[in-house]
């Protein structure tokens, strides 16, 4: 026998074995085999289709993705129609995986031409499948579901169980992403039986095992996730798959983070991205994005944005961690103008837009914009009502609290604090949970009970030295002086809040132009009147001034000195804004350039009850004045978020 007689014989040898190996689902043992029969000419199309998938689910995708371009040109030589559809649409199933997006769209465009006009047949289900998937990507529910549905019903009539199994999944999937919560589960769970069953072929069975566990997560249910991301685990570890199951480590990581155990996740989510370098750039990303959200809790804020910058390079959102961490080193703005590009993008799928919204909200409160955290709260209770997720609903309800907080509803936010702290705890989120205990901490602060504040912030300050977040443990201990103290950071200020009225008309009466140098002209004199009258600005937002005084003279003198002032710029310029005032005089808790406590809401919502050119005072506050303040219109109110009524009286200053 000649030594080329011995090669073939060996090659031949080894391409049965190679096929033995793949039905096996010996993928490392088949890959050699396989080579070493091409080696000799000895494979066809199939075996390079084989080939293929073994080099994937290794974690070899250039090789995956060069075999499955030999049997794509294989199967087109041999006029095999369907079989070049399906190896067409593997490579653009590969391409999106990389993130190489002209290219999938080029193999599914070439998928389309080679089935035009032809019988239809398996491939035709899979395509249907490509256009479920392009649809849900650009948010059209009704479009996907139709394909899903097809997809489906091809399977059906072809007979064949795969694309059946995740037609049914791909339907429950999109019903769900639509707020269908739970008929969509039914399908995901018959899905996921038919998967556990074995009677699927391995992509399939991944396919499934991995969008459930993901519907899970992104509705919160961590503990259904964890359950079917164990058994994905076991699964690819009897199928000896090596990328996959990186893929399960970047979720089992989310869920660990979320549970405390941060140490772990990081190596998790490290361990993640080692796998699945040059194999899924968008689960790498993910995993990243995960270190730079743990990094961030742990207070290490370079190594945050070192892995928020390397996850964007990889084409995965940075927010709303990048956000978070903007908010963290004190630039709120630099957050705001991240998420509300984010919040304005159509293409945003609702559950992606749920986990945006709490920073939003957030960094609202700190830019002073009450109503649009309001309004971005609201949108996040919306949500959760529609998903039915106790994870989306404690994100709301704490969201609402502090919205609430800001907006003087402190009633309110110790009901929503609660509320979003007994969810956090049920859904055992320790981190979150501790952040809801520093909110309802506040809350009490500003309702005047220092000794709920007091519990409230030891028990978030220890919970944050447990989980390993000093920083924030700090912040949480920063609070209690105020709580154990309240008489020693008390003061008694007289609080002022102005506010232009009719703006809007005012500005399409004169133009933007001349808008903007009235408005600096109002800034402008109104400051300069502040310090006059030794008012301490505490805030500015938008129209409107939030001012401290040291006595109620000072800022009665100094709200009607305002009045007056714009009274004269009407009378000289014919035109001047139209500015409403309210006075309280109470104590407060001084933190920082801040002032908190129940007296500055009081003197909020006296402001707001101001009618145009007023100043609104409440009568204790003008009493301490004495005769030297003149008064009229005195009546009771009941004040939105104050316990008890006000009484009232108009500033006279004209």
């Amino acid at each position: 026998m000649t030594k080329t007689e011995t090669q073939e014989r060996s090659a031949e040898s080894a391409l049965r074995a190679g096929r033995d190996a793949i039905g096996q689902h010996a993928w490392s043992r088949a890959i050699p085999l396989l080579v070493e029969a091409d080696a000799v000419g000895l494979v066809g199309a199939e075996d390079l289709d084989a080939l293929s998938e073994a080099y994937w689910w290794t974690g070899q995708l250039d090789e995956s993705i060069a075999a499955r371009e030999r049997a794509y040109a294989g199967h087109a030589a041999a006029n095999d129609t369907d079989m070049a559809a399906m190896a067409a649409l593997a490579l653009m199933f590969y391409h999106h995986h990389r993130l190489a997006e002209s290219i999938a769209s080029g193999w599914l465009r070439r998928a389309e031409r080679l089935l035009d006009g032809r019988p239809e047949s398996v491939p035709h289900g899979y395509l249907e499948r490509a256009h479920a998937n392009k649809a849900l990507g650009g948010n059209d529910f009704e479009t996907a579901l139709e394909h899903a549905r097809r997809e489906s019903e091809i399977g059906a009539r072809t007979g064949d169980i795969d694309l059946q199994a995740v037609g049914l999944h791909d339907q429950g999937r999109i019903l769900v992403a639509a707020g269908q919560v739970d008929p969509g589960m039914e399908m995901l769970d018959e899905a996921m039986a038919i998967a556990i069953g074995g009677q699927l072929s391995p992509f399939p069975t991944a396919i499934i095992y991995c969008n459930v566990t993901i519907a899970c997560q992104d509705l919160g249910d961590y503990r259904r996730a964890v359950q079917w991301s164990e058994a994905a685990k076991r699964w690819c570890e009897r199928q000896a798959i090596a990328g996959f199951p990186g893929m399960c480590r970047v979720r089992r990581a989310e869920v660990t983070q979320l549970r405390g155990h941060w140490l772990e996740a990081e190596a998790e989510a490290r361990l993640a991205c080692d796998e699945l370098q040059g194999f899924n750039a968008e689960y790498a990303a993910q995993g990243l994005y995960q270190i730079g959200e743990l990094r961030l809790r742990m207070g290490d804020m370079p190594a945050a944005r070192d892995a928020f910058q390397r996850a964007h390079e990889l084409g995965r959102d940075p927010l709303p961690g990048l956000a978070l961490l903007h908010l963290a080193e004190g630039r709120p703005q630099a957050a705001a103008s991240g998420l509300d590009r984010a919040l304005a993008d159509p293409g945003r799928p609702p559950l992606v837009r749920a986990r945006l919204l709490p920073a939003a909200v957030e960094t609202a409160i700190a830019l002073g914009d009450t109503p649009t955290a309001l309004a971005r709260a609201r949108e996040l209770q919306a949500m959760a009502e529609t998903f039915g997720s106790e994870v989306i609903r404690a994100s709301a309800s704490a969201a609402r609290a502090a919205a609430d907080l800001a907006a003087g509803e402190v009633d309110a936010a110790v009901i929503g604090a609660t509320q979003a702290w007994r969810l956090w705890h049920q859904a055992d989120a320790p981190y979150e949970a501790a952040q809801a205990r520093v909110l309802l901490g506040r809350a009490y602060l500003a309702s005047d009970d220092p000794e709920q504040a007091t519990l409230e912030l030891t028990a978030a300050a220890t919970a944050f030295d447990r989980l390993g977040a000093p920083s924030t443990a700090a912040a949480a201990r920063a609070l209690l002086p105020a709580a154990s103290d309240p008489t020693g950071n008390r003061q008694l200020r007289t609080f002022v809040f102005t506010d232009i009225v009719g703006s809007t008309p005012l500005i399409e009466a004169i133009g933007d132009e001349a808008w903007e140098n009235l408005q600096s002209w109002h800034d402008t004199t109104l400051r300069a009147l502040f310090a006059r009258h030794h008012g301490e600005e505490v805030h500015h937002a938008g129209d409107g001034f939030f001012v401290a005084f040291p006595d109620p003279a000072s800022a009665i003198d100094c709200s009607i000195a305002i009045q007056r002032a714009l009274t004269e710029h009407s009378r000289n310029h014919g035109f001047a804004p139209r500015v409403r005032i309210g006075v309280h005089a109470d104590e407060a808790m001084r933190r920082g350039t801040r002032w908190e406590g129940r007296g500055v809401h009081l003197a909020a919502r006296v402001a707001a009850l101001a009618g145009d050119g007023e100043i609104l005072a409440t009568a204790e506050t003008a009493e301490m004045v004495g005769p030297g303040v003149s008064v009229s219109g005195a009546r009771e109110e009941k004040l939105r978020g104050i316990s008890g009524n006000a009484r009232l009286v108009v500033i006279d200053w004209r």
